[in-house]
């Protein structure tokens, strides 16, 4: 990774930004003191919720973060497979004394205000998921001295990051937690995702921009791993979800370690978009039958998901997470890091020969 972009944080550590509330200032904040880069979540916010974020978080440090941005999304097809799975949903809303949400709530998430809101008052990083921001919009932020990464799931996916002029890309391997980064929602491709070690490889193979590893990353050692493969950084989602500044609900944070929660799965069943999630009562449910139209779904089940977090029924939340969710550690955010970074220094020892393994 370009050193001017690296000297922004000492451990090449990266906090995801997580929508719906996790990635809060506290928690961006105390990864930033601890010397990796924190990130706050503009995806689900108005775009003053995020100036307010972004207001916030400056006065709790001083170290440099990022904003993540969703991208608009092309408009759905089949409405009639909206309204198909509204009735399958009918049963939910009762039983959570519930209304289902309206599905036409909106679909670019305020994009083009919460780009004004990041050229008016300049981070050091933006990444985009979903897509790829114009040249025109990478340039704007480029002007105000933002260092811009867009995520991606396929070689190619990189490759169009590269051309669009971003410094980075992301690269999400199919272990990550929450939503895959796909430009495209082709259902066809279900279930095809590349593994985060290979798909670092390939990307390297692809492109000449630095990469950020995300997917399944829970230790020190791991992100040793994906360095040696070719990436610069490593980004960790559900690694900070269940720290102490995490502003995910208390369920989700006990989830990750909850025998009653095995495994994950991708899943449309919350907002009909593929995301990797804890299998709950409601996943297993509808998930066959969640038509791929996002953000419509995600609009509609939006009050059901309310309701059962303040009912304290998890079998009714999406629980996202990763395939590493049984390694999350219940730590505050700035430990984890310097936990992290500890083990990293390690696992480079042994990689070079300078230690043993034991």
């Amino acid at each position: 990774m370009s050193s001017a972009l690296t000297d922004l944080f000492p451990h090449p550590i990266v906090q995801a930004p997580m929508a719906g509330g996790v990635s809060v200032p506290q928690l961006a904040a105390a990864v930033c003191e601890a010397g990796g880069l924190g990130f706050l979540a503009a995806g689900y916010k108005t775009a003053d919720g995020v100036y307010q974020e972004i207001k916030q978080l400056r006065s709790l440090t001083s170290r440099p973060f990022g904003v993540n941005v969703f991208m608009p999304q092309p408009e759905y097809a089949d409405p009639a497979a909206v309204d198909v799975y509204a009735h399958q949903l009918a049963g939910e809303a009762t039983w959570y004394e519930a209304e289902l949400g309206d599905p036409d709530s909106g679909r670019d998430d305020g994009y083009e205000a919460k780009l004004a809101v990041l050229r008016d008052n300049p981070v050091q990083v933006v990444s985009f998921h979903f897509g790829v921001p114009s040249r025109e919009v990478i340039d704007a932020l480029h002007r105000v001295g933002t260092f811009v990464l867009a995520a991606a799931t396929t070689p190619d996916e990189a490759r169009a990051v590269e051309r669009a002029g971003a410094d980075g890309v992301i690269a999400q391997g199919v272990e990550a937690g929450g939503h895959q980064g796909t430009h495209r929602d082709i259902p066809e491709t279900d279930g095809s995702g590349i593994g985060l070690l290979s798909l670092v490889a390939q990307i390297r193979e692809s492109v000449n921009i630095p990469i950020v590893a995300a997917g399944g990353i829970m230790r020190g050692g791991q992100i040793a791993g994906v360095l040696a493969a070719g990436a610069s950084a490593a980004q960790l989602g559900t690694a900070f979800l269940g720290t102490h500044e995490s502003g995910a609900n208390a369920l989700h944070k006990q989830a990750l370690t909850n025998p009653l929660f095995v495994r994950t799965e991708l899943t449309r069943a919350f907002s009909g978009r593929p995301a990797r999630g804890l299998v709950n009562r409601f996943l297993r449910e509808h998930g066959p039958y969640a038509p791929p139209a996002y953000p419509e779904i995600h609009h509609l089940t939006s009050p059901l998901r309310k309701a059962a977090a303040k009912a304290g029924d998890a079998q009714g939340m999406a629980l996202w997470a990763g395939q590493g969710h049984r390694m999350a550690r219940e730590l505050p955010a700035g430990q984890l890091v310097e936990v992290l970074a500890g083990e990293l220094a390690t696992a480079r020892a042994v990689l070079s020969g300078g230690g043993g393994v034991r």
